[in-house]
């Protein structure tokens, strides 16, 4: 496969792997709690950035797309235009048949769209592989680059992380996009810290760290920037200590490092 930079932080042609991320942050994410309900969706102005999440609650929870709205703010990479449809419970499959997604695809001008459903270890997996195809088709249409967000199984299925990483690395491969690998990134934390919050009470949604962890690994692919240059400091506001946020820092680097795909340029 012909590699290209690993981060978006050059304006190319759409018909190549992605185009930059240059543009207005103006992240509304189409949903804002637990509730998952959908706001107005606007595509991107041209020039900005646009990414386009399509998930569930584990998309939602905590409002990530508005916590990597604004790591990618502070990396001053300049405006960036971030929407979501997410339902709670939806799997991409649900998402296809609703349509909601489908026509906010349709909108265009997104540079990135990331597809997210359960941790389909299982049961789930030939659904993920066949509605990725089939996002990917209209994602492509647009001149989009395809992206798979790896999630996590729940706490009482700790043997599910090998199949759920595998579901999505295989997902990513076979739309030819991006993989953000969140799951490994948790394990990643683990690994320096077992105690470390990640799972919220439910033992399935994540913490305010948790989430976090989440938009470092995308910040990093997306602005090109190593979390590890951020200060450990950065998420006291939102009670995680230096000492955690330092943790994620490194896990959200580590994963990428062993985990993000380099897309080829003819994408």
């Amino acid at each position: 496969m012909t590699t290209k930079s690993t981060g978006l932080n050059a304006r190319v042609s759409r018909s190549f792997a992605f185009t930059m991320l240059v543009a207005l942050y103006s992240c509304g994410s189409g949903t804002t709690g637990p509730g998952g309900t959908v706001q107005g969706i606007a595509p991107p102005a041209p020039g900005d950035l646009g990414v386009l999440f399509i998930g569930n609650s584990l998309t939602y929870w905590n409002d990530m797309p508005q916590l990597l709205g604004e790591l990618l703010e502070s990396a001053d990479i300049g405006p960036v235009h971030i929407r979501s449809v997410a339902f709670p419970d939806f799997g991409l499959q649900d998402h296809w048949v609703e349509g909601t997604a489908r026509r906010a695809i349709a909108l265009g001008a997104w540079d990135v769209v990331v597809l997210q459903q359960g941790p389909s270890a299982t049961e789930g997996r030939p659904s993920l592989l066949e509605y990725s195809e089939r996002f990917a088709g209209d994602i492509r249409a647009i001149g989009a680059v395809p992206a798979l967000y790896m999630v996590w199984p729940a706490s009482t299925r700790p043997f599910d992380f090998d199949g759920v990483s595998d579901s999505y690395s295989t997902a990513a491969e076979l739309v030819e996009g991006l993989l953000f690998p969140g799951g490994e990134a948790w394990r990643f934390a683990w690994a320096r810290d077992e105690n470390a919050p990640l799972y919220g009470p439910d033992g399935f949604h994540p913490t305010v760290a948790g989430s976090y962890l989440v938009a470092l690994v995308m910040y990093q692919q997306l602005a090109d920037r190593d979390p590890r240059d951020l200060p450990s400091d950065r998420f006291v506001s939102d009670g995680i200590d230096a000492a955690l946020g330092e943790i994620l820092l490194i896990a959200a680097a580590e994963a990428n490092e062993r985990f993000q795909r380099v897309l080829a340029e003819s994408n």
